[in-house]
């Protein structure tokens, strides 16, 4: 499996014939090319995790997978959608992916209800990848380490919106996690970090910081 990062919130991955895109807001890579793309999540509704979903799934016919109002919203806009809730495993031809709660908000970009916004564990090649969405630190990621154990947490760490470095640590550990994806940083002032302090700290803990340059891949 290839896990790339595409910058903000969005990464690709890759696993046999499949091309899955979570949250794809591409500023950071204009020139992405998503002719291949098979599969679509989005965590919430918020202009800079649907991205170009809605387009990618016109062009390419790939689904998009999101809680039932934002997929509704999807398909109304002429895109391919699976409305789904929290808390159900779905199968795929790759694997497994169900939604989990998280603490933000959730609209559309021209300001509709888009449910509650959520973060997704993936199950793909026998390994279990958390995408924690938009969210502060909050109690279910306990549970969800309880539960799961994901081996590998995309976490946002940027602040203002989302969790900061000192929380997505804590997170991490509640997590009970051993590899650390940052996300939802330095893509504008308001998110901007030192990321020697993230990956530090998470050493710190005894678990691996995996820092993805913009348009990197790394294979797990």
């Amino acid at each position: 499996m290839d896990i790339r990062y595409l910058g903000h919130s969005a990464f690709e991955i890759t696993t046999g014939g499949n091309k899955i895109l979570i949250d794809p807001f591409l500023v950071c890579v204009p020139n992405y090319d998503y002719k291949s793309v098979n599969y679509i999540f989005v965590t919430h509704g918020h202009g800079d995790h649907l991205g170009s979903a809605v387009e990618i799934s016109r062009a390419t016919g790939g689904k998009i997978t999101a809680v039932f109002e934002l997929a509704n919203y999807c398909a109304k806009k002429g895109g391919i959608s699976n409305g789904v809730g929290l808390g159900a495993w779905q199968k795929y031809d790759w694997g497994n992916a169900i939604f989990v709660p998280a603490f933000h908000s959730s609209s559309t970009p021209d300001g509709l209800y888009a449910g509650c916004p959520a973060g997704i564990i993936f199950e793909i090649e026998g390994k279990l990848l958390y995408h924690a969405g938009d969210t502060s630190l909050n109690s279910e990621m306990k549970v969800i380490g309880d539960l799961y154990k994901p081996e590998i947490s995309m976490l946002p760490i940027g602040g203002t919106y989302t969790m900061d470095i000192k929380h997505a640590l804590i997170a991490a550990e509640w997590l009970k996690t051993k590899y650390v994806i940052p996300m939802h940083y330095n893509t504008f002032d308001a998110i901007k970090v030192n990321i020697e302090e993230f990956t530090q700290g998470i050493k710190e803990l005894d678990k691996e910081p995996l820092v993805i340059n913009v348009n990197q891949s790394l294979s797990i």
